[in-house]
């Protein structure tokens, strides 16, 4: 896979000290970070840097198809890094606790729905909505 490096030079764009901070965050912190988070863990290193400079460079980091925007159903968007592996997630509606799988069945289903109704599928994304274990124990004890 492409680095985020690469990628910002092979479409001729400045490689500058926030973009590398952005897209370290999201890589450490494992993806799923609003950009509000994604804001408040770079200024611990870059106190200057503002919210809207975080919300350009996720933009250009989802046209340039390094990271992708998820909308889960708290109503704000959440971004990871894109990668290789295909997964899917689990989404505490108690804490929004976000939960990656990873699905065998999922592909098998994709293809052959694909096959059946002559279409072609370029991806997809699943959600299922619950509630994590803590939140279970919190909704029993009311």
């Amino acid at each position: 896979m492409i680095n985020g490096r690469q990628a910002l030079r092979f479409r001729g764009k400045r490689i500058t000290s926030q973009r590398e901070l952005i897209l370290r965050i999201i890589q450490e912190q494992g993806g799923h970070l609003g950009a509000d988070e994604i804001h408040r863990l770079a200024r611990r290193e870059c106190p200057r840097l503002s919210l809207s400079t975080v919300y350009r460079t996720l933009g250009l980091l989802k046209e340039l198809g390094l990271v992708r925007e998820l909308r889960f159903e708290e109503g704000y968007s959440r971004y990871e890094m894109l990668g290789p592996d295909k997964h899917h997630h689990l989404v505490c509606l108690g804490c929004g606790k976000v939960i990656e799988f990873q699905c065998a069945h999922c592909a098998r289903i994709h293809r052959d729905l694909g096959d059946h109704h002559g279409f072609q599928i370029t991806g997809s994304r699943v959600e299922l909505l619950g509630y994590c274990a803590e939140c279970q124990k919190r909704r029993e004890g009311r």
